[in-house]
């Protein structure tokens, strides 16, 4: 079938199950509460009165995608694709958001960035987080540097950590058990386990949450021919306080260590190798609120440190620091003009080490009194809201980088509500820039760095509309065309030297995002998203033109809940290098669909839950990534206790 027609069908397909919905659904009474969107504007606002369409997945969501990781999990959102989910646990991870890289997403914990300064992309690695610890999930997508800084070129993922309960103490216990295993092994052993503790509750103004999780993975080789498995094992404390000293100020405290330990093979030679990576995180942070009338300011202050080392043929060592402090005041004048005033502030420092060649001890590679740069933004943002349907989000940001000046980049968010008997229709659209801060290895490595880089600049344009149905469903479809220049790209000078240049050449992604929540029964709602993505050539490494992600939910009873999800990944290119030709050979990867099972059930006055799950049930064989192993058919079980 031509891939344009499958879309169009995905599209009516989903209209039609929103139109079905309102038909069976007129009956019902249920009232539903407002969606509160805040991450577009930093302002609580109802989800209507906003310009973006924004995916949040929920606590629910979360309960009926356990045993899965939070880059699976985020991968099933439209729009994005997040690479090597599917294979061993230990797999690097590569995010490909409306053509965009690792390097063009920000990554956000309970709304502050979070990245990685040791990396080639000072990206955040997905794998440190605990599934287990998330409560929430908000995606906007498109360039928000004006809110955001570096990095939000194509999405910003803002990852809302669990907060403390209501009582005075509470003890809740998690506990998967799965398989892990290749879609031509039938042994279906329990191999990959995950595991988890929180302690929280609050007492007066005091609220507390301490919790630990563990994660062990083994049965599956890295590579495709690879003949012994390769571990993964991880383990996660996270420790929050807060303090309320009054209805005006209000204090939280918070200190993460995540670790993770995997092995993985040659992948030059596709040969097994005791290779091993090492990733450790550590992360204290501050956030004060101070709260007044019509407004409050917000101060939220972390200090991160990575140490990460590759134990291989190529021995590393890493070392990065990163502080972050975000400042910003936020005043409602009228509750139709809102404002955000901010200045956010970043000091990156890494180091490296590694062996040369003929010695047996580790020299330092990358200085760190040369490797390390600051940040300075002063930003602001508004929001109109205005009594007959027009709203209008706009923000601009002056970026003061210490290595290569100042960089200006703005946003415009106008959007039109209709409102009708039955809901209402929006229409929306948006111009906004943002930038891509060169990292640190890409600067200053003494064999590739460029201290002359300049930022990567990013241009999106995006147009859509967006219906509510009340009680029943929700549908959107969003057009955008984003263009890319500056890119840094890793360039052959000549003789094998090899360096981080800015290309002269300019870069174009376009594509369609679709997304319905229609609740087609009293018992049955669905969810449902299709991604139609065009890219330059130049682009195209392992983005599926076509992506569709669709979830069935049924409440068998007030105790019991079935979820059928089903998800399609087009063709994609990868890149192969030939020892013959010395130049990386372009393969296609061919399409796949995975279906998956999950049932839940709630026992003992609701304070324990078993759950169990079936995934890729039809056991499909396909490969995520040329000549490395894909999961195939998976099982888990487990349980959820709260007392």
């Amino acid at each position: 079938m031509n891939k344009t027609k499958l879309f169009c069908s995905i599209l009516c397909t989903g209209m039609l199950c929103v139109g079905n919905a309102q038909k069976k659904q007129d009956s019902l009474t249920t009232e539903q509460l407002d969606e509160v969107v805040v991450t577009d504007s930093r302002f609580y606002l109802k989800r209507e009165n906003s310009g973006k369409v924004i995916t949040k997945i929920t606590s629910k969501d979360l309960e009926k995608l356990q045993g899965q990781s939070i880059a699976e999990i985020i991968g099933r959102t439209a729009g994005i694709e997040i690479n090597g989910v599917r294979s061993n646990a230990g797999q690097n991870l590569s995010y490909f958001i409306r053509g965009g890289r690792n390097r063009q997403v920000l990554v956000m914990i309970d709304g502050i960035q979070v990245t990685d300064a040791s990396q080639i992309a000072n990206d955040y690695d997905l794998r440190l987080l605990n599934p287990d610890q998330v409560e929430s999930i908000a995606i906007l997508k498109g360039a928000s540097s004006t809110l955001y800084g570096t990095g939000a070129a194509t999405a910003v993922i803002n990852i809302k950590l669990k907060e403390a309960s209501k009582k005075a103490f509470n003890l809740n216990l998690r506990s998967t058990l799965g398989t892990n295993q290749s879609s031509d092994e039938n042994n279906y052993a329990f191999e990959n386990f995950r595991n988890s503790i929180s302690v929280n509750g609050s007492t007066g103004n005091f609220n507390y949450l301490a919790s630990f999780g563990q994660q062990f993975t083994d049965g599956l080789s890295a590579i495709e021919a690879g003949t012994e498995s390769d571990t993964y094992n991880s383990y996660n404390t996270n420790i929050k306080l807060g303090y309320k000293f009054s209805n005006a100020f209000k204090l939280n405290a918070y200190a993460n260590y995540d670790n993770f330990k995997a092995d993985f093979d040659d992948s030059f030679a596709m040969l097994d190798a005791d290779n091993v990576s090492y990733s450790n995180q550590y992360r204290i942070g501050l956030s004060p609120e101070f709260n007044y009338k019509n407004g409050s300011l917000t101060i939220n202050a972390a200090y991160s440190d990575v140490e990460r080392e590759i134990a291989s043929s190529f021995p590393t060592q890493f070392n990065a620091q990163n502080i972050v402090i975000d400042a910003f005041n936020r005043y409602n004048f009228n509750d139709k003009f809102y404002t955000v005033l901010g200045v956010n502030y970043q000091d990156n420092q890494m180091e490296s080490f590694t062996i040369p060649f003929g010695e047996s001890g580790f020299s330092q590679a990358i200085n760190p009194e040369n490797a390390q740069f600051t940040i300075t933004d002063p930003y602001a943002n508004v929001v109109y809201k205005s009594d007959f349907g027009f709203n209008l989000n706009a923000g601009i940001r002056l970026n003061n980088h210490s290595e290569y000046g100042s960089h200006f980049v703005y946003g415009v968010n106008p959007s039109y509500k209709v409102d009708f008997d039955f809901g209402y229709l929006k229409g929306l659209t948006s111009y906004s820039t943002a930038f891509i801060t060169p990292s640190l290895y890409q600067l200053f490595e003494p064999n590739y760095g460029n201290s002359d880089l300049q930022p990567e600049e990013n241009a999106t344009i995006e147009v859509g509309a967006e219906i509510l149905l009340k009680n029943r469903a929700t549908f959107s479809l969003v057009y955008f065309n984003r263009k890319e220049t500056n890119f840094i790209d890793f360039v052959d000078t000549g003789n094998f030297v090899f360096q981080y240049q800015n290309t002269a050449s300019s870069f174009t992604a376009s594509g369609l995002e679709f997304v319905a929540q229609a609740k087609l029964l009293e018992k049955l709602n669905l969810n449902l998203n299709a991604t139609y993505t065009s890219v330059d050539e130049d682009l195209s490494l392992r983005i599926p033109e076509i992506k569709i992600n669709t979830r069935l939910d049924y409440d068998l009873s007030d105790a019991t809940i079935l979820s059928l999800s089903y998800q399609y990944n087009d063709d994609r290119e990868d890149s192969v290098y030939n020892p013959d030709t010395f130049q990386n050979d372009k393969i296609t990867l061919e399409s796949y669909g995975l279906l998956d099972f999950y049932i839940s059930h709630n026992i003992i006055n609701n304070r324990m839950t078993v759950f169990g799950n079936v995934t890729n049930i039809f056991n499909e064989d396909y490969q995520e990534l040329f000549g490395f192993t894909t999961r195939g058919r998976g099982v888990n079980i487990g349980f959820n206790l709260n007392l």
